[in-house]
């Protein structure tokens, strides 16, 4: 008796964000197929069907143009040796507006319109940004030479563990 009423108190209720991928994988493609039917009926089936290939061809335009801005603000925040993050999830925004617009339906370009525009894309980070675990091992730039202003290169016979060499360049610079 004991051991049933252990099992009835594991037993988890389904929670309501089990259901909501499956009913909106379910549900967009019939939203998606009433917006084509509506708009078809007010401008023609020849203008839908041109709306939804020239969506296609924004998209692809809009994710080459607003990629490329994308990875240039990464480099820059890389080059300054600050979390590239925001801007990394900004390019993944924009990969999915594009494939959002490449998609046909006009749900589907309406949303990937919106994540084309920064002010929604930065409160699409916002509101996302506590979910992800960004983890990254910038400490001031590409290595600690960067710090110093040069770099010493050293071949094979100029470091050796068996003896100190007091020609080293390791040797002078402690020197100074």
């Amino acid at each position: 008796m004991k051991a049933a009423r252990r099992g009835r108190c594991l037993k988890r209720k389904p929670d309501l964000r089990s259901f909501l991928l499956p009913a909106l994988v379910f549900a967009l493609p019939l939203a998606e197929i009433a917006g084509f039917v509506l708009v078809g009926r007010q401008i023609g089936a020849l203008a839908t069907v041109g709306l939804v290939l020239l969506s296609g061809v924004v998209g692809m335009a809009l994710l080459r143009h607003q990629g490329f801005g994308v990875m240039s603000r990464v480099r820059a925040e890389l080059a300054a040796g600050r979390d590239p993050s925001a801007q990394l999830a900004h390019g993944v925004m924009i990969l999915l507006a594009a494939f959002l617009l490449i998609v046909p339906g006009f749900l589907t370009d309406i949303a990937g319109l919106l994540l084309f525009i920064p002010p929604v894309r930065d409160l699409a980070w916002n509101l996302l940004k506590g979910r992800f675990m960004v983890v990254t091992s910038f400490r001031g730039g590409f290595g600690g030479s960067a710090k110093r202003g040069r770099t010493i290169d050293l071949d094979a016979e100029d470091f050796s563990r068996d003896r100190p060499n007091p020609d080293s360049p390791w040797r002078r610079l402690g020197d100074e």
